[in-house]
């Protein structure tokens, strides 16, 4: 699967921002897909996953209650909407696929397809 994400860029703190990922030449909707991130100077983070029919889906602790998974497999697309952002939040942001049947996949080495990625700025 290709993976094109788009909707990076600035944003103030306590602001919104949508990050989209649009898949191309492979299976979009029988494979898990997520977010990982990586912050200026820190290591690789997983951010959430969601499974091919959309019905499951996990977070990393340092997201949930502020940022929102989802994916249309109509679309072949999948998104996350990041509200109430911290500076914290400012971070190159990655669309990732995973291998076929891995649910859940939280670890870089579950996911085989990765996205260019997308940079996140928060401003105070």
């Amino acid at each position: 699967v290709q993976l094109v994400e788009s909707g990076g860029g600035s944003v103030q703190a306590g602001g919104s921002l949508r990050l989209s990922c649009t898949a191309s030449m492979g299976t979009f909707r029988s494979i898990c897909v997520g977010w990982f991130r990586q912050a200026p100077g820190k290591d690789l983070e997983f951010v959430a996953g969601v499974s091919w029919t959309g019905v499951s889906i996990v977070y990393a602790d340092s997201v949930k209650r502020r940022f929102t998974i989802s994916r249309d497999n109509a679309k072949s697309t999948l998104y996350l909407e990041m509200n109430s952002v911290k500076i914290e939040v400012t971070a190159k942001y990655y669309c990732v696929g995973a291998y076929p049947g891995v649910w859940p996949a939280r670890t870089r080495d579950e996911y085989k397809d990765w996205g260019q990625g997308t940079e996140v700025t928060v401003s105070s």
